[in-house]
């Protein structure tokens, strides 16, 4: 008797069989993605608060934050950190793009495929024309699927490191005082 995992395996293997090889090439786009997805989290989660608190110490560690000098490193430091949160984003942002398009060509070409049987065989059987348009449909609707997961983490991301952005130029304080003339 097989086990519940093998029974799904199989049940995949076998939808990724009937959607044909754009199908696979969606499963890999996905895979990429949510790779992306899950790396960014953890980055948010994990890393960025060890770098700014790092930069946050290394801001207040300095005896001058009122310059225009003092404005210019935090700004660098600010971009750095900018450049940090927003990686990858952009890349996220294509490959949930794409998702849909790869399902559009499957099923162009799973249509083709339908159009060839029925100039060889004839239109007359419709059970074999529901059959080809059936398998040509999947790869859409998967594509679909795999860019709707994207969007809203996409979308969550995005604001996520909008809201860091502010929190690191919050904690990059500059002191406003007679001595900052230059401005």
């Amino acid at each position: 008797m097989p086990t519940p995992l093998a029974e799904q395996l199989e049940k995949l293997t076998v939808f990724i069989e009937t959607g044909g090889d754009v199908l696979l090439a969606i499963f890999v786009v996905t895979l990429m993605m949510w790779t992306l997805i899950l790396e960014r989290y953890w980055y948010f989660s994990r890393v960025h608060p060890r770098d700014l608190k790092l930069a946050t110490e290394t801001w207040r560690a300095r005896a001058e934050r009122s310059s225009w000098n003092a404005e210019q490193i935090r700004r660098q430091q600010i971009s750095e950190m900018q450049l940090q949160l927003r990686r990858s984003l952009a890349m996220i942002k294509t490959l949930v793009a794409v998702c849909p398009l790869l399902g559009l060509l499957g099923t162009v070409t799973g249509m083709i495929e339908v159009f060839d049987v029925m100039a060889m065989v004839g239109s007359g059987n419709a059970r074999a024309m529901a059959s080809g348009v059936y398998m040509a449909t999947i790869p859409t609707m998967a594509g679909m699927v795999a860019a709707l997961s994207g969007v809203y983490f996409i979308a969550r991301l995005e604001r996520l490191a909008l809201h860091r952005i502010v929190k690191v130029k919050d904690a990059l304080v500059i002191e406003r005082g007679e001595a900052c003339a230059v401005g």
